[in-house]
């Protein structure tokens, strides 16, 4: 700040020293070059001098940590403060407070620095300032040619002395009397100081001049700049290194946005969660079985003397695995929030790294970072980026990888494990999880997270509807059992994002409310995908896929164990051609009968146009993929088959490479054989039922190419009633006949884990206990 005011009052200094006179001899042109000087003169001094004000204003605001005082409302309270009583001068006062604090507080607000900010910036602010001062401001001088100055100056006296600078340029002083009012020294080039003074030197002696009346000549060294900014891309690329490794991505501690420095690339990268966490167990629905079970964990971390007691140990770890989708992140988010114990959050991928020995030292430092904050609960998701199995492979990174997961191994179990740490681990395979990692004694428990039933898609629609404006005319229980219903198998995440489609939807059509009609909209564009009107189709493909999907639609409605028709349309959605909704039974076992019923369903659009185009198209690749698994699961895994017989074989799964089969050449041509025959019987049932029924698959499709939408009303209007006792569980659990709420009974020590009373109790009993004594 000094140097700030130090630098502001030398420039108007050297606005004042510019007045001096130089020269009273010197020519016409030259005192032009001089009126110039000085309108820039008087400019720059008026500019100097509101920038004077200014800068000492910013100098004080940034200099201070308290607003800034104003002169003028203090001298005139302190001009009344003889006239006003003591309530006079409070109440003045504290509005002078008042409007002193707003505009700061708003000017903290537009600009939230800190103190090491302000002082970072009011130095970088001097620096320029004093920069831009020193080349505006410095000594210029004028410009004249050797032959001027011979002639004008040198000739007649004027001169008093020279300095050679730099071996460059030659400035001109006036001799000792002479008047300059306009500048200080004139300047001008030279080749060379040699030929300078050889050049100098004739010229005195074509004037007559003797030994004393010669001009002496000087020599200096100046730094114009050039070195300054030759070194200033230097000091720019040191000082952005300095900062980035303070600040920056590579910093290493907690100042930086990273930990990516040299001496800091072993720490870990785990976030230690208090209380900023928004989500709790009432936000988790559809998992009340592994809820109970993490509920335990934090119940133990509150109150272990309820299980000390008695005991019992806390479990070290437990895994929740299964598919993606279904909550196992969101479980732990939600124990993140309702834990009163640190929660330290960690991602598997985190502890590799291109370095050699960085994982076990970040695993390590991951434990020791537990046990300081101890008791607490420390989770690692998607573990199987550390915990794979080991020695299967042979690649690069494999010694690093089983390094890393030696060293979890024996922090969670081993010689250095300490007590009060609970281990959650979130993983979407768990069967290529290491055996040792998984054995009790480090994950003592395995929760399975998998896609909701009924119950619990009902109880997760509740959740995700809260937060939406629904029209009042909705009761939130039925809307959430219709759909449930509607959505089978879905997971956690695909009932989000059904909700949240519908609310997008709603918006897009200005409407007020969330209604019943924009959540059948969103489960269609979920399901099927996004609508393409623009996408028009030839009146022969249309009619081809009208009588296609009637055939599954008849098919599946006279047929027993198949699923009844939902909803089906011929707009374009997605990839496909066409949309349709089903209502399967959730069921666990199926007979061989209805896995027969649902192949001639799957194979009913072929075996339509078949019937009336007597040609077959590409719409039933699908349907046959769907025919031809169901066939050979049926063969190979399930034992349905009398030539085969009662055995079973793992299929080749998708994107797996297939080294050999568990079977024998003749044993895989007599399954091909038996799969063909079985399919062939499907394809021959299917064909009887689509002949027999000709005039209803018809009927059904020309409803479909008239409307291009057929719901479950219009095919009990155009086919009447199914023949069968209805087999979905849809139309019960939409009256309300079953059940519709989840089991959400918890054990009675469970019940209080979040009053923490089991400390409580153990403390009134120490005491009852030393009353006996005494």
């Amino acid at each position: 700040m000094s140097l700030l005011s130090l630098t502001v009052g030398y420039c108007r200094n050297r606005a004042r020293t510019l007045s001096r006179n130089f020269s009273s001899g010197f020519t016409a042109s030259t005192f032009r070059l001089f009126v110039v000087l000085t309108s820039k003169k008087s400019l720059i001094q008026r500019r100097c001098g509101g920038l004077h004000q200014h800068i000492f204003q910013v100098t004080r605001l940034l200099s201070s940590r308290k607003p800034p005082k104003d002169g003028n409302i203090k001298e005139e309270s302190g001009g009344r403060e003889w006239q006003d009583s003591n309530n006079g001068k409070d109440q003045r006062r504290k509005r002078w407070k008042r409007g002193e604090s707003y505009w700061w507080s708003r000017f903290q607000e537009e600009f939230p620095f800190d103190d090491k900010t302000v002082q970072n910036l009011a130095a970088g602010a001097a620096g320029m300032a004093s920069a831009f001062l020193y080349f505006h401001f410095r000594e210029t001088g004028v410009q004249i040619s050797w032959k001027d100055f011979v002639h004008h100056y040198l000739s007649r006296g004027l001169v008093g002395h020279v300095e050679v600078v730099n071996k460059q340029y030659v400035k001109v002083f006036p001799a000792p009397g002479v008047n300059t009012s306009r500048v200080n020294y004139l300047w001008f080039n030279i080749g060379s100081a040699d030929s300078f003074e050889h050049n100098l030197q004739l010229a005195q002696q074509e004037m007559g001049l003797d030994s004393t009346q010669k001009v002496p000549v000087l020599y200096s060294s100046e730094s114009d700049g050039t070195l300054f900014l030759s070194v200033l891309p230097i000091l720019l690329v040191v000082g952005f290194l300095l900062f980035a490794t303070r600040h920056g991505p590579m910093a290493g501690g907690l100042g930086g946005w990273g930990r990516e420095s040299l001496f800091g690339i072993s720490e870990s990268k785990a976030r230690i969660i208090k209380k900023n966490v928004s989500v709790r167990f009432k936000d988790v629905a559809g998992c009340e079985e592994a809820k109970q079970d993490i509920l335990e964990f934090i119940n133990f971390l509150k109150s272990p003397h309820q299980y000390h007691d008695l005991g019992a140990k806390i479990p070290k770890g437990a895994v929740l695995w299964g598919p993606s989708g279904n909550g196992k992140t969101l479980l732990a988010k939600a124990t993140a929030g309702e834990a009163n114990v640190p929660f330290i959050a960690v991602n598997g991928s985190e502890f590799q790294e291109m370095f050699v020995g960085v994982g076990p030292a970040r695993i390590r430092d991951l434990f020791a970072t537990a046990r300081k904050n101890a008791p607490c609960i420390l989770f690692i998701d998607e573990i199987d980026a550390i915990g794979r199995k080991r020695g299967k492979e042979n690649f690069g990174d494999e010694g690093e990888h089983e390094n890393t997961l030696n060293q979890l191994l024996v922090e969670m179990d081993g010689f250095n494990s300490s007590a009060n740490i609970v281990v959650l681990a979130a993983t979407n395979r768990a069967d290529i999880l290491d055996p040792a990692l998984m054995r009790p004694g480090r994950f003592d428990r395995h929760v399975y997270i998998g896609p909701p039933d009924m119950k619990g898609r009902a109880s997760i629609f509740k959740v995700h509807l809260r937060p939406l404006k629904l029209d009042s005319s909705v009761d939130v229980e039925t809307l959430a059992r219709n759909l449930a219903a509607l959505t089978p198998d879905f997971t956690g995440a695909d009932i989000a994002n059904v909700c949240n489609e519908a609310a997008l939807i709603a918006a897009r059509h200005l409407s007020q409310y969330v209604s019943s009609k924009h959540f059948e909209w969103a489960v269609e564009r979920v399901v099927g995908g996004l609508e393409k009107r623009s996408q028009v189709l030839q009146l022969p493909e249309k009619t081809t896929l009208a009588y296609h999907e009637a055939g599954h639609a008849v098919t599946g409605w006279f047929l027993e164990h198949a699923d009844p028709l939902f909803k089906v349309s011929l707009v374009p959605r997605g990839t496909g051609l066409g949309y349709a909704q089903y209502l399967p039974k959730e069921q666990y076992l199926f007979t061989q009968e209805q896995l027969f019923d649902r192949m001639c369903m799957m194979l009913g659009g072929r075996v339509a146009e078949q019937v009336f185009f007597h040609q077959i198209t590409t719409r039933a690749q699908d349907d046959l993929r769907k025919v031809t698994q169901s066939a050979y699961a049926q063969i190979v895994q399930f034992g349905m088959n009398g030539a085969v017989g009662q055995v079973s074989f793992d299929l080749p799964q998708w994107g797996s490479l297939i080294t050999d089969k568990p079977f024998s050449e003749s044993t895989a041509q007599l399954i091909d054989q038996e799969v063909r025959s079985l399919i062939d019987a499907a394809f021959q049932r299917t064909l009887e039922l689509i002949l027999d029924k000709k005039e209803m698959v018809e009927k059904v499709a020309k409803h479909l190419l008239d409307q291009e939408i057929l719901d479950r009303a219009d095919m009990v209007e155009l086919l009447g009633p199914r023949p069968f006792q209805e087999k979905s569980s849809y139309q019960k659990f939409v009256d309300g006949l079953e059940k519709s709420k989840e089991d959400t009974f918890l054990p009675e020590g469970l019940t209080d884990w979040q009053n923490n009373k089991g400390d409580k109790k153990h403390l009134q009993n120490r005491q009852n206990t030393s009353a006996l004594y005494l």
